[in-house]
């Protein structure tokens, strides 16, 4: 299990999660039906597509979504104390 707290652990953790299943952006976009380009925009920025697309893209790759119950970290900073709006 692969804990994701931040979006660079994201981009990092789908491209990793794509080459161990042997697939190029092209062949994982023919899956989904969309571009290779989507894919590698999808990677480099994860927080830009909505959560249903981000499960979508993780099912094609055979992972799975958990949400973890255990309080958040302290030290790091929520979207509201960096400035990000909800």
């Amino acid at each position: 299990m692969y804990r994701v707290q931040t979006p660079a652990q994201m981009r990092s953790y789908l491209r990793s999660l794509r080459k161990s299943r042997g697939l190029t952006q092209r062949q994982l976009g023919e899956r989904l039906g969309v571009s290779a380009m989507r894919i590698s925009t999808i990677e480099k920025n994860p927080g830009s597509v909505a959560l249903e697309q981000l499960l979508e893209l993780v099912t094609a790759l055979g992972a799975r979504v958990y949400l973890d119950t255990e309080p958040a970290d302290p030290k790091r900073p929520s979207a509201t104390k960096s400035g990000g709006e909800w």
